[in-house]
């Protein structure tokens, strides 16, 4: 798989927190070719099966974005922002955006500049409330073609940066779904016999719905779930955060030792590099739903480290993208019946 022409092309499709149709759809074709069966359920999931008579693996990652939503208009067309997700209003100033109204409008999001705001607006941070988008319509025009409850993306095409490493928005988490892929083509040319679903799920940031309700749906005896984490920076504290070259597997009351162990002596084998990442509780990801769906799911979390979380320059290295998904394949190809006999005990 072109991993950078996937992550240039998925990026670019809108598809915030319950309104994830358009890039479900494409999820759609891309996993037609590499599985026997792909469908689209009532929340817009996609789930591509792989047929097998072993056990029954889910596989999740989200494909929702964070966004903004239109909450208001002013007299002279300035759109005010509500947000959906975790959006920080520090990063929004200067940010090109779609205004997605009946016909897609380009804006910018606005703020005072420096020089127009009082001693205390100077000492404080930019609220969600001081901003606005700007589509260069007056106000009477704005009002004919934006409604309240219009979705406002990042409109921000993807950049290729050096060392394998690309920036954007969405790698949280289409650059997981990715990983999705990646496994799937590489499974096309090994053995297993593994009952394989591989889910991209819809509304985890803002709660994880989707993957409940797949989760449900599906069954499944074992679940892996694939997340960004956070990668190292500049002043970040060491226990917060992972290496950017290697992916990351998570150990907490959450996640299933055996499996994990499992997890790992499979990437020991196959010489592939994997940090441990610690949860104390909640993962926050879609393993915390999956986990305790029906009667509970043996769950394992493998994360992909990612710097500037949230925002729209999102930076991962296609490298460890690819190794993850070499990793899920072959913890796969090795799952045979009997697999779950030591789990436990």
């Amino acid at each position: 798989m072109d991993i950078k022409s996937f992550l240039s092309d998925i990026s670019a499709i809108p598809g915030p927190s319950g309104r994830e149709k358009p890039v479900a759809e494409r999820f759609r074709d891309l996993f037609a070719p590499l599985t026997d069966e792909v469908t689209i359920d009532a929340m817009y999931n996609v789930i591509a099966h792989k047929k097998g008579t072993g056990p029954r693996v889910m596989l999740a990652a989200h494909m929702d974005e964070i966004a903004l939503i239109v909450e208001r208009i002013e007299e002279d067309g300035a759109i005010r922002l509500g947000s959906i997700g975790g959006v920080d209003p520090r990063i929004l100033p200067g940010m090109a955006v779609t205004v997605h109204a009946a016909t897609p409008l380009f804006g910018i999001i606005g703020a005072k500049p420096p020089h127009l705001l009082t001693r205390d607006e100077f000492d404080k941070n930019y609220a969600r409330e001081d901003l606005f988008a700007d589509v260069g319509l007056p106000g009477q025009e704005v009002f004919k073609q934006v409604r309240i409850g219009d979705i406002v993306t990042f409109n921000t095409p993807m950049t290729e940066l050096l060392n394998n490493r690309v920036a954007c928005k969405s790698m949280d988490d289409r650059a997981c779904a990715g990983i999705l892929l990646e496994a799937a083509e590489r499974l096309t040319r090994m053995h297993t016999c593994a009952d394989i679903y591989f889910v991209v799920t819809t509304q985890e940031e803002v709660g994880a719905m989707g993957a409940n309700a797949a989760a449900f749906d599906i069954a499944p005896d074992l679940a892996i779930g694939l997340d960004v984490c956070h990668a190292a920076l500049p002043d970040s504290k060491p226990d917060t955060t992972s290496e950017l070259d290697s992916p990351c597997a998570t150990i907490g009351p959450f996640i299933q030792p055996k499996l994990h162990k499992r997890l790992m002596n499979c990437a020991e084998e196959h010489h592939i590099k994997v940090q441990t990442d610690v949860s104390e509780r909640d993962t926050y990801t879609d393993c915390d739903e999956i986990q305790v769906s029906r009667s509970g799911v043996p769950t394992v979390l493998l994360s992909l480290p990612l710097k500037y979380m949230h925002t729209s320059v999102e930076l991962i290295d296609t490298g460890v993208l690819k190794e993850c998904g070499r990793l899920i394949a072959h913890f796969l190809a090795e799952l045979s019946p009997g697999w779950e006999e030591d789990l436990w005990i």
